[in-house]
Order: structure tokens, then sequence, then C-alpha cells
């Protein structure tokens, strides 16, 4: 069976969540030490990074979390057309030229546009319409990134051709257990891969940049500590509350969604973020920061050590309660790529999917694992 186009399943018009992987050209290490060559390509990873950040500024999509490899990037992305939608037409266009500006200052950045160029781009409610549409298209978001970053570097080598492959991957994440599960395998990747020994040492992830602000605001607050204690150390209920989150504390994972969400606050609606570095301050998992990184630096010492330990009382109803199979979750967290192809969920969760789809089923061999403990 032929892949289904995206444009078939995923809808700027509806909140979504997605995990998006893009590789590098024949899985070359372009962002990485080249084999052939020995010359190195890291910084690659940093222009990745901050180029996320800003779209993350521009679009309507939350990022939720990211990994960016030597040979390839994982992100998870929600669209949020509900923010894009509280937008008047002026604010459209703006962000609009932030992307593809009509004129550029010296230093290369963005001119603030003049009234004639505003309205170039929002002459007529039918282009606006366009605009509000892209600005929420999670395909968009993924374009303006790959584009961007393969103009710098075939500018930085002085050659031309693909520095992706054809697009990327799209993996719809259905519930909360799926996400979780997807944000674990995301974000331990490096470990998985062997090349860190911990989230704390994950060079380009959005744990590390979680953890670095809370080591950050530890040694502002605790003066006679250094900063390079694990995860256990840096992760009080006291630095990270509902509300600390949603700061502009968070310097290096500002831009990233907060991690917790509680329905009965803000949460519940668009809550377009204020600090103009992400979409809205809406989280994503029902439980908190110390949790998830508490939970998070477990896993990755299993899955490190190549072995299954028995996980810890306090996590478990965590896992239980989201609909999780604990017996299995490293299992889950280490295969999640194999385990769900273009969506991931629960047995029932997938069954609806494929009929939205207009489909019979969804490869899914995995979703006994997120549907077993909710039973």
């Amino acid at each position: 069976m032929p892949r289904q186009a995206r444009g078939e399943y995923l809808d700027p018009h509806t909140v979504q969540v997605i995990h998006g992987v893009q590789r590098c050209v024949r899985r070359a290490y372009l962002c990485g030490r080249d084999r052939g060559s020995r010359k190195s390509f890291d910084h690659r990873r940093g222009w990745i990074r901050d180029r996320m950040e800003l779209l993350s500024s521009i679009f309507g999509i939350d990022c939720l979390t990211y990994t960016v490899l030597s040979n390839h990037l994982h992100v998870v992305l929600r669209s949020r057309p509900d923010v894009v939608a509280t937008w008047c037409d002026e604010e459209v266009g703006r962000r609009w030229l932030r992307l593809f500006p009509q004129r550029r200052l010296e230093d290369g950045s963005p001119a603030e546009p003049t009234d004639a160029e505003l309205q170039t781009v929002t002459g007529t409610a039918e282009r606006v319409g366009v605009l509000r549409s892209r600005l929420s298209d999670v395909s968009w978001w993924m374009r303006c990134l790959a584009e961007n970053i393969a103009r710098r570097a075939n500018h930085e080598e002085q050659c031309s051709g693909r520095f992706w492959e054809g697009r990327f991957k799209a993996q719809l994440l259905l519930d909360e257990a799926s996400l979780l599960a997807c944000a674990a395998y995301v974000d331990l990747n490096p470990v998985r891969a062997a090349l860190a020994n911990s989230p704390e040492e994950s060079e380009f992830t959005g744990a590390r940049d979680r953890i670095a602000d809370l080591q950050d605001q530890d040694t502002e607050t605790l003066p006679s500590q250094q900063a390079g204690h694990s995860v256990r150390q840096c992760v009080t209920p006291q630095r990270t509350t509902h509300s600390w989150e949603r700061s502009p504390e968070r310097k290096r994972s500002g831009w990233m969604s907060p991690l917790e969400i509680r329905e009965a606050s803000d949460d519940s609606g668009p809550a377009a973020s204020s600090c103009g570095r992400r979409a809205s301050v809406k989280g994503f998992l029902s439980l908190s920061l110390p949790q998830y990184l508490e939970l998070l630096d477990w896993t990755g010492r299993q899955i490190h050590a190549q072995k299954r330990g028995r996980i810890p009382a306090k996590l478990a109803p965590i896992l239980n309660r989201i609909g999780i199979n604990s017996s299995e979750w490293c299992d889950l967290v280490v295969k999640f790529g194999k385990l769900f192809k273009r969506a991931a969920g629960s047995v029932e969760q997938l069954s609806s999917e494929a009929s939205r789809r207009g489909q019979r089923y969804l490869q899914a061999p995995g979703a006994g694992l997120l549907s077993a403990a909710a039973d």
C-alpha cells in the first residue's frame, strides 16, 4: 500500500499532535562528523535549534519537545488553529512577513514591514484565510525549517543539491499515553543511540533545555551548590510549579510548550502566549515536570545499562493512570518508532482514526501496550 498523502490526515484547521522525523539525504552525517572528510558539522545542530525557536515565535504551533542528532531530527508539534483564530489580520500579516520579508536589514534580519507591505499580504479576506491556515500547518512549519537549513548548509560548502530526504515522516499521536511514550522516545534518543549517558548529558534535546533551566534557577537560589548535578538533584516541586513553567525565567526552554497541563486552569482554552516566544501556554501532559524528568531519568538508566529494572512504585501509578502498561514501559519507549507507523494510540483510538481516513486499519503492533493498563 503506498504511503498516504499527508494532506489526507493532517488538518491545519484542527488541533493535532504530530511526531515528525526529518532525515538527511542518504542518512549522511551532515549535522555531525562526516566519516569521509572527517569534517565536523556539529554547529548545524545549533542552527536547527535556533531555527525551531524562531518558528515557534511565528507559527500558531506548539513545539512540545525535540531532538537533533547528526543525521536526523525528531520533533513533537501541536497545531493551534484556535490560537491563530485570535490573531487580527494585521498580526497574521506581520508574522508572515517575518518568515518571508520583502525587505531585509544589513544583518539579514527582516525589516519592519510598512503599511503598504502589509497591505500586499492582507489585502483580501481570501488571502488572509490562506495565511491563517499556513500558520497552523505543521507541513509549512517543517518546510520553513528544512529549506532554511538546506540553503545555509549548501552556501557553507559552496555546493548545491539535496540536504534532506524527500519529505518528513509524520505520525499522529492520538492520546496522552502515546504522547508520553513518544516524548520519552524523542528525549531519550541520544541515550538509546549510546551518544549520551543520561538526559542531562543529551545535547540538543527538549529535556536537556528544561533541565538546564532548572539548574540555572538552582544556582541563582542556592549559590553554594554547583550546576552539574543530576536530574534527581535539580528536580524539586518548589522550583517546577505550574506557574514557573509559564514564566520568562525559562531562558533555554521558554520557546517550548510548558509540560504540565491543568484543564481546570487557563490551559483549557486557546491560552495564547504573551511572551512572544511560543504560540500558547498550554501544557501537554497530566503530570508535573519533576515527575516527567524523574520517569525519563529512570528510563534512560535502564536503556543505557541494557537491562530492564522494575519500575519504582511511585512511578507506576502515573503510567497506569495515563493508560500505559508499566511493565512494558521501557520496551515501548525503545521500540516506539517500530511499534507505531502513521499514527500512535490505543486500539480504540487507532480504529477511530482509520475510519476517519477511510481505511480498514492502521498498523500498530504496540497498541496493546497503551490500552492494556486502561482496560
